[in-house]
């Protein structure tokens, strides 16, 4: 479905490139652009400790370093290119969709099953109550850890994740409830058996079936939106992007694959396709943006997920306040005149 292969996103995952110091404990996994700001938060800690040890008064100098620290992240954060801002999308620190879900929603039931084949962990979703109101979450769930990433397929839904979302989504209609999605994939699962039990069939009657459903319809891309895998669940009335996300028929690496035989001219890639929050809102294809902590989500969950919560009741409050014909029509209205050129 245009995403990554699975070899190469465990090769991504589990090999750090050079440039990643990937450890959860001490220090946190750097991105080569985050280096510089991490070198000044050493001389920080250092300094502060200088300070402990010889009780000397360094207090104009922290003061100083904090602030040179500061400017030097909005600069770096301000100004990050696209293949940059796809970096930080995929950062293994970032919140999940199960993760806001239980940040930000009180009494939340899981419910499993397509009731066909069998219960894609790839997919989850249930009913919450967001401060007293009974939604309905749906999302693609990444893994922490090896064993989560194998059992979650790297967050790449097979057909049976689709079509257990589609049924979920039926029963969220069927009790009036309104339906929030989360889309964080780096495409559908692209394996043979996939294939063989219909994932583009699954995929392509998700998109259908989303435009006609009565209830109101957020979808929000908190991490990587890649290809089919995440249109198979982003049909909705509002489609919003976390800042530092991407949205796009492929991914860089795979473009970069096509046109070029190699994954060296990703960064060029990413250039070309232009698939951050940015560029989707100035092309029409998303309806808003949702601002993260300065230096990505994973820095400040708690900011994140408390901003993402008061985005949705917004939100909900303006689709709920329409007519159901009205939602539909405005819904379908939107996508069909995405991609067309008036002369």
């Amino acid at each position: 479905m245009g995403g990554i292969s699975p070899v190469a996103y465990l090769c991504f995952l589990l090999i750090p490139p050079r440039n990643l110091l990937n450890t959860h404990s001490a220090v946190a996994m750097l991105l080569d652009f985050e280096q510089p700001i991490a070198a000044l938060e050493g001389k920080l800690r250092e300094m502060q400790q200088l300070a402990l040890d010889s009780q000397v008064d360094v207090s104009e100098a922290v003061t100083a370093l904090e602030a040179k620290i500061q400017a030097l992240k909005k600069e770096t954060y301000q100004n990050l290119t696209r293949w940059q801002r796809v970096q930080l999308s995929r950062h293994p620190d970032r919140p999940y969709t199960l993760d806001y879900i239980e940040g930000m929603t009180e009494k939340f039931i899981e419910l499993h099953g397509d009731r066909t084949v069998a219960d894609d962990k790839a997919m989850v979703g249930g009913f919450a109550e967001l401060d007293g109101r009974p939604v309905m979450f749906i999302g693609q769930q990444k893994g922490r850890n090896t064993k989560q990433r194998q059992l979650r397929r790297f967050g790449m839904p097979n057909p049976e994740g689709y079509r257990k979302a589609l049924r979920l989504m039926k029963l969220a209609e069927k009790f009036n409830r309104p339906i929030v999605t989360m889309i964080d994939t780096p495409g559908a699962f692209p394996g043979l058996e996939a294939e063989e039990r219909g994932q583009g069939e699954a995929i392509a009657r998700n998109l259908k079936e989303m435009f006609l459903l009565k209830v109101p319809v957020i979808c929000i891309i908190i991490g990587e939106g890649a290809s089919g895998g995440a249109l198979g669940i982003g049909i909705g009335d509002r489609v919003l992007m976390l800042e530092n996300t991407w949205y796009s028929v492929i991914s860089p690496e795979n473009c970069s694959t096509i046109l070029w035989r190699s994954w060296d001219y990703k960064e060029q890639a990413a250039e070309a396709m232009k698939p951050t929050a940015t560029d989707m809102l100035q092309a029409g294809l998303i309806d808003g943006i949702v601002k993260e902590p300065l230096g990505g989500a994973h820095t400040d969950t708690a900011t994140m997920i408390t901003t993402l919560k008061q985005t949705i009741l917004q939100t909900l409050d303006e689709l709920e306040a329409l007519p159901p014909e009205e939602r539909i029509s405005q819904r379908i209205d939107k996508f069909a005149s995405m991609g067309v050129v008036v002369g």
